[in-house]
């Protein structure tokens, strides 16, 4: 099977999947995004919502060649490890499969972009190896933002997430590999063509990530956008939101920001077929979906 790819300039992106999510998450995930408030937005059927009207959402990473470079933007929930939502405990997917099909072998990856320090966005930053957590990618620059950084290192956290940073965090770090970087509010370049956008709300130092080259423009979301229900709804928040107040303002504006500007969004979370443009809707915005293998 092919790997779904978008090509942005002479960047190109690539959708790593790992596993789709059961459809109970979307009602756990974005509480107020019922059924009738999903059946009131029909151009979320058939890609983005179920017929029962339940929302469709994944977990996939994406995979960056920018010229020499081998780029990866967050990594997913990972194998083998204790976690407390059952469907992500113990995974064993053939997701390192995929990314070396794709042309990505873990020791080619030369940076790692992580959104956000959630399980669901670092999994994949280790493996386990004779029964310890080693880095899955060990040439890479894993890069995280510094408020982010600084905000779970000042907080107390409950198990789960003690058992993640463990796991998954800790070890980047205590190999020397982990980069904190200051990112301003006009976002800082870590790579030709790859900038680090502040999109705080969602967790204090949230990142979104910009693609731009040769005139062409796309944005990786992370989490400061769920699913598409939210560009409907902008103001839906996520039950694991830190700050519901302000991610519903940063997505207002970064939404603003996108309509009818020919930038590509592609969903950290959004179900095949995951990119697409936005488009305003009377108040509110909509998505204009644009299958992988289209050159931008």
């Amino acid at each position: 099977m092919s790997t779904p790819t978008w090509t942005i300039g002479d960047l190109a992106v690539h959708r790593i999947d790992e596993i789709a999510f059961p459809p109970e998450t979307g009602s756990w995930l974005l509480p107020a995004a019922t059924p009738d408030t999903v059946a009131a937005t029909p151009w979320l059927r058939p890609d983005h919502a179920h017929p029962d009207h339940r929302l469709r959402l994944s977990s996939h990473t994406f995979a960056i060649r920018a010229g020499e470079l081998r780029i990866l933007v967050d990594t997913g929930i990972g194998n083998d490890k204790d976690r407390a939502n059952p469907a992500w405990n113990h995974l064993h997917t053939t997701y390192l499969t995929r990314l070396e099909e794709a042309g990505f072998p873990p020791d080619s990856i030369d940076l790692v972009v992580l959104t956000h320090l959630h399980t669901d966005h670092v999994g994949w930053n280790t493996r386990l190896q004779d029964g310890a957590w080693i880095p899955t990618f060990p040439r890479a620059r894993y890069v995280t933002a510094r408020e982010e950084w600084d905000y779970w290192s000042g907080v107390e956290l409950d198990a789960a997430r003690r058992q993640m940073f463990r796991d998954s965090v800790h070890p980047v770090r205590d190999h020397g590999l982990l980069d904190v970087v200051a990112v301003p509010a006009v976002g800082t370049e870590v790579a030709p063509g790859v900038t680090l956008i502040p999109t705080p709300g969602h967790t204090p130092g949230h990142l979104a990530v910009r693609l731009t080259d040769a005139g062409h423009t796309a944005l990786i979301t992370g989490d400061c956008i769920h699913h598409p229900v939210q560009l409907a709804h902008p103001d839906l928040d996520s039950c694991v939101d830190i700050d519901p107040a302000r991610a519903a303002a940063t997505r207002r504006a970064l939404l603003a920001s996108l309509a009818g500007a020919d930038t590509l969004l592609l969903g950290s979370h959004f179900p095949p077929p995951t990119g697409g443009f936005v488009h305003a809707d009377g108040s509110a915005y909509r998505l204009a979906s644009k299958a992988p293998g289209h050159r931008f």
